[in-house]
């Protein structure tokens, strides 16, 4: 999943960064409204975790006009805990609310119990070819086999099985591997479907590369 997470507290949001990434989850930081806005501009996100009082506006002013336009779920982030606060900001559009400070594995609880109502649920195990895919255990079954994946060989398994035989770019896969402040190499899209190329040894489900436009996952 590619998360936005909108923070002004630099120290909180290394941490989130840092659990996120943690779980395979691909994250763009914005410190104020604006930053986000020109994120929102540039890239589909699955899920935006939202801070309230920020340098450059309140946070439900974001929400409101957000929640008009995408349906993308917002979990909001804030010190505020009284019972008119977080009714309030419910009732705006968020999908969720966690009182700061919190602890991280709540967080996450709370980001997968969001992504499963909004459809995202990671827990079946995918079928293609002869190829078992676990999302939840990171592993990939061939023939028995059990294959273990690093987090962006899992990121990049997802995105090539959800759209099977369609053709991804190095930038559309870039888009979903990798957050907007890393230093990607040209050629690490190709380091990453090596990488898994190689985990897939053996199974009926190969990645063809179309020349000059880029990859598809096909049996």
């Amino acid at each position: 999943m590619r998360f936005l997470l909108i923070e002004d507290n630099q120290n909180l949001a290394q941490t989130v960064l840092a659990q996120l990434g943690s779980e395979g989850h691909g994250v763009d930081h914005a410190t104020n409204l604006s930053e986000a806005e020109a994120c929102l501009a540039a890239a589909q996100y699955d899920l935006i975790l939202l801070d309230i009082t920020l340098p450059d506006g309140d946070g439900r002013s974001f929400l409101k006009r957000r929640r008009a336009q995408l349906a993308t779920p917002i979990i909001v982030m804030t010190a505020r805990s009284e019972v008119s606060d977080r009714v309030g900001t419910l009732d705006l559009g968020a999908d969720d609310y966690i009182t700061k400070p919190f602890d991280f594995e709540e967080l996450k609880a709370r980001c997968r119990a969001v992504l499963r109502r909004q459809g995202h649920n990671p827990a079946p195990v995918l079928h293609f070819a002869d190829m078992a895919f676990n999302p939840m255990e990171a592993t990939v079954t061939i023939a028995g086999e059990v294959r273990t994946l690093r987090n962006r060989e899992l990121r990049l398994l997802e995105v090539l099985l959800a759209g099977a035989g369609r053709i991804f770019s190095k930038d559309q896969l870039c888009d979903r591997l990798f957050s907007f402040d890393e230093a990607v190499s040209d050629n690490a899209i190709e380091v990453y479907v090596a990488r898994l190329r190689r985990k897939l040894d053996g199974s009926g489900a190969r990645i063809e590369t179309v020349r000059g436009i880029g990859y598809r996952l096909v049996a």
